[in-house]
């Protein structure tokens, strides 16, 4: 496998993400995969594996390479790479877990060169983060033994760093132990590369005030704090208003920093599919309070997030 793309200037932009995240707000990107549905790729396109975006970084990086695009626009610092299905169990779902390394490595060089032509073309510095997913399988309950689900989170990891991402992010985890393994995943990778990047991992927790095996918060940052981990926080599964009790928690008790990507509210079911009704104003007025009342280092957007959403939590917490 080859080391991450171009070491001197990746050790660089890490130092100045590393920098930018301990001394102001730095804001992440939005949903990506209704981004991409919506230039209705085809199943060609998928090369006949239906559903699976990751595939779209190999024959359609053009279509992925504007999500990005649209984002950097709209201001943001960070994109999330296209591979948050790129892990052992999902891809098996597919047959193509062997595709792990490739599909993750084409996703970060994708967001990679997005994100240099636009800090060419603007002199700001933007950054990459290489998106860790959770699969679709708990080891908890027995779904995929722990050694086959960290080795695949490794070759997504290694993927990641050789493609050129900036910093590894450990996202919408449901399962304390698939958290672990994503963790202990990453950071071999960064051994067996000999690269160094913020780790950062953000928890799904549902309406319940758990998360999907019942894990409160408290319980969540006693196991991966430890871990040595960069940044916590929480994405995915709700809007910012289910957020507020678990980020006061962090605030309080965390020693790390502190991140958030919310759903764009709570979905609701229509007859054409899940909306989720929190415009671009409500995510900037939730991230702006988060910012003040918890100490964010980093925001974003989740599901039903857009360019515009994300515009609007810009210019909100540009100057805090």
């Amino acid at each position: 496998m080859t080391g991450p793309r171009t070491p001197a200037d990746s050790r660089t932009r890490v130092s100045a993400l590393r920098e930018a995240l301990a001394t102001r707000v730095v804001v992440a990107d939005g949903a990506m995969g209704t981004m991409l549905q919506d230039q209705d790729p085809t199943l060609e396109d998928f090369q006949d594996l239906e559903g699976c975006n990751e595939v779209l970084n190999v024959t359609r990086p053009d279509i992925v390479r504007s999500v990005h695009e649209a984002y950097l626009a709209a201001g943001v610092d960070c994109v999330e790479t296209n591979t948050f299905g790129a892990n052992h169990a999902a891809m098996a779902e597919y047959d193509i877990a062997h595709r792990v390394h490739e599909l993750s490595e084409a996703g970060a060089r994708i967001a990679r060169e997005t994100a240099d032509d636009v800090t060419a073309r603007t002199g700001r510095q933007r950054w990459v983060l290489g998106s860790i997913g959770p699969g679709t399988k708990l080891p908890t309950l027995g779904h995929i033994d722990y050694g086959t689900l960290r080795d695949g989170f490794q070759a997504n990891a290694e993927g990641l760093l050789a493609g050129g991402a900036d910093a590894l992010l450990v996202e919408t985890t449901q399962d304390l132990l698939q958290t672990k393994a994503s963790v202990v995943a990453a950071r071999r990778a960064m051994d067996a590369l000999g690269a160094d990047v913020p780790l950062l991992c953000s928890m799904a927790f549902e309406t319940t005030g758990t998360m999907l095996l019942g894990s409160e918060i408290g319980a969540a940052l006693t196991v991966l704090e430890p871990l040595g981990i960069d940044m916590i926080g929480l994405n995915c599964s709700t809007g910012p208003a289910e957020m507020t009790e678990h980020l006061r928690y962090l605030a309080r008790h965390s020693r790390i920093p502190l991140l958030c990507m919310p759903n764009a509210g709570l979905p609701v079911l229509t007859k054409d599919g899940a909306h989720f009704p929190l415009g671009p104003e409500g995510l900037a007025d939730a991230q702006e309070s988060f910012v003040r009342d918890y100490g964010l280092s980093l925001v974003g957007g989740c599901c039903g997030t857009t360019p515009e959403h994300l515009r609007q939590v810009v210019e909100r917490v540009r100057d805090l």
